[in-house]
């Protein structure tokens, strides 16, 4: 009967430690000038992530997205990610993306090598992102360029946020006062 209760018990405590979700900070990911990203580094700030493109009508949100950056910086940090899954919206390499990104938006928050949102294909840490079953907080289908996660200062999902809304929206603003 001990063992029994005994194994009841470590099976109890392993399925819920399996069930409490992951935090941002077990990724890293190679970043846009061949480095890398380690998400934790950045305990202590919220983190503003969003799938980019450069050929996307929601491609002027790089300035928002690098006025927010500067503004919070004590307490934000924004990474891109360059997607080429809508319409072939961001069809260039990383570095023709890096030099774009700097020539036209002065972009200096840190951006990560092309990766997938979407599909087979998609990136680990965007299934962390769209997955309640790993982020513990909500589903989210990424329906178009410039989808945008916000996590919070322990590395948990606060929210997602539709293309349309900017970053310099209170809807997302109101997170860093």
């Amino acid at each position: 009967m001990k063992k029994i209760l005994l194994l009841t018990f470590s099976l109890l405590g392993f399925v819920l430690l399996s069930a409490q979700a992951k935090t941002i900070y077990s990724y890293k990911v190679e970043s846009l000038d061949g480095g890398q990203i380690d998400f934790s580094k950045f305990k202590g700030k919220k983190i503003l992530i969003v799938n980019t493109a450069s050929k996307c009508g929601y491609t002027p949100q790089y300035e928002d997205l690098e006025n927010i950056y500067k503004k919070y910086q004590n307490q934000l940090v924004i990474v891109g990610f360059p997607a080429n899954n809508f319409k072939q919206q961001e069809p260039g390499s990383n570095a023709e993306i890096r030099e774009f990104c700097q020539a036209n938006y002065g972009v200096t928050f840190p951006m990560a090598a092309k990766v997938s949102v979407i599909g087979e294909d998609t990136a680990p840490i965007f299934k962390f992102l769209t997955e309640k079953k790993l982020n513990g907080k909500k589903d989210t289908q990424i329906a178009w360029n410039f989808t945008k996660f916000l996590i919070d200062e322990k590395g948990k999902l606060i929210d997602s946020f539709p293309s349309k809304v900017k970053p310099t929206d209170s809807e997302i603003t109101k997170y860093f006062k």
